[in-house]
C-alpha cells in the first residue's frame, strides 16, 4: 500500500467551463499514466445512467477509461478491484445512503486508506470524504443510518463556500453563520470552506489547497481565516480526530 491520495474539489462545473473543465489538468497530473480506468461512484444524482454517461465522457476524453458501480452486479467487488475511486456531486443525503446500503463505507476507507488507490471527490463526493457530512449545504432528501462518512480526513468540508453578498437583503444565515452554529456543538472538527473554482490535494500527509479561488478556514472558537491557492493544510491531517474513526 502506499499514502492516501485525495483529491477534493468543490464543485463540477464553474460558470462558463464544461463538466469537470476547470479541474481537468489536476485530474490528469493526479491519476498520472499508471490509472488506466476509474470507478464512477453516481449515487447522489437520481439518473445514473445520464450521470455516468456524462463522467464517461469527460474520463475518456482525458485518456481514461470508466466502469460506473452502478452497472457492476456486486459493487463491493466493484471498489476491490478499482484503480481509482470518483465519487461525483448531487445530494449528499442520497450519496451517503448509497453507499450505507451497499456496504460501500469499510470497502472504500480500506482502498484509499490501506491500499493507496486515488480517490478524488467533487461536492458531495468531497463531503463524504470527510469525517461526517454535517456541513453539507444539501437538504435531507433521504435518510441514511449515519451522517458519519468515509473519514479520509480528520476534518469537514464545505463544498460551493458562499461569501456574504453584502448588497443582499435575504435575512437568512450566511454559510459562515450556519458552520459557526455547527461549531457551537462540541468537539466539532475544524471545517475547511471551499469556494467555487478550489480543491485540496492531499497526498499521505501532505494538503495543498489547489485550484483559482481561495478557502475559508473555520476553526471551533476562533475567528475564521481567509487562504489563497498554494495553502499547505497539513497540519489538519494531523489534528486529533474528535469522532476516532
Amino acid at each position: 500500500g502506499g499514502p492516501r491520495r485525495l483529491l477534493l474539489v468543490s464543485n463540477s462545473t464553474l460558470h462558463g467551463g464544461g463538466y469537470l473543465g476547470h479541474c481537468q489538468q489536476h485530474i490528469q497530473s493526479f491519476l498520472g499514466q499508471k490509472v488506466k480506468r476509474v470507478l464512477f461512484i453516481p449515487y447522489a444524482l437520481h439518473d445514473r445512467d445520464a450521470y455516468a454517461r456524462t463522467a464517461r465522457e469527460k474520463f475518456e476524453s482525458l485518456g481514461y477509461g470508466l466502469d460506473s458501480i452502478h452497472e457492476s452486479c456486486d459493487p463491493v467487488e466493484a471498489v476491490r478491484k478499482s484503480e481509482a475511486i470518483f465519487i461525483g456531486g448531487g445530494n449528499t443525503f442520497r450519496l451517503l445512503k448509497a453507499l450505507y446500503d451497499n456496504s460501500l463505507i469499510h470497502e472504500i476507507r480500506k482502498r484509499v486508506l490501506e491500499d493507496g488507490i486515488p480517490y478524488m471527490g467533487s461536492s458531495a463526493g468531497t463531503n463524504v470524504a470527510t469525517i461526517s457530512i454535517n456541513t453539507t449545504n444539501d437538504m435531507p432528501i433521504v435518510y441514511p443510518p449515519s451522517l458519519q462518512a468515509l473519514g479520509l480526513v480528520p476534518f469537514n468540508i464545505n463544498p460551493h463556500y458562499l461569501d456574504p453578498d453584502v448588497k443582499s437583503t435575504h435575512m437568512g444565515e450566511t454559510r459562515e453563520e450556519r458552520i459557526r452554529q455547527y461549531h457551537e456543538e462540541p468537539n466539532t472538527p475544524p471545517v475547511l470552506g471551499l469556494r467555487e473554482g478550489a480543491m485540496l490535494l492531499v497526498e499521505g500527509d501532505k494538503a495543498t489547497l489547489q485550484g483559482v479561488t481561495g478557502a475559508r478556514l473555520f476553526l471551533r472558537g476562533k475567528k475564521p481565516t481567509e487562504h489563497e491557492p498554494g495553502t499547505d493544510f497539513s497540519f489538519l491531517l494531523t489534528d486529533t480526530n474528535p469522532l476516532n474513526l
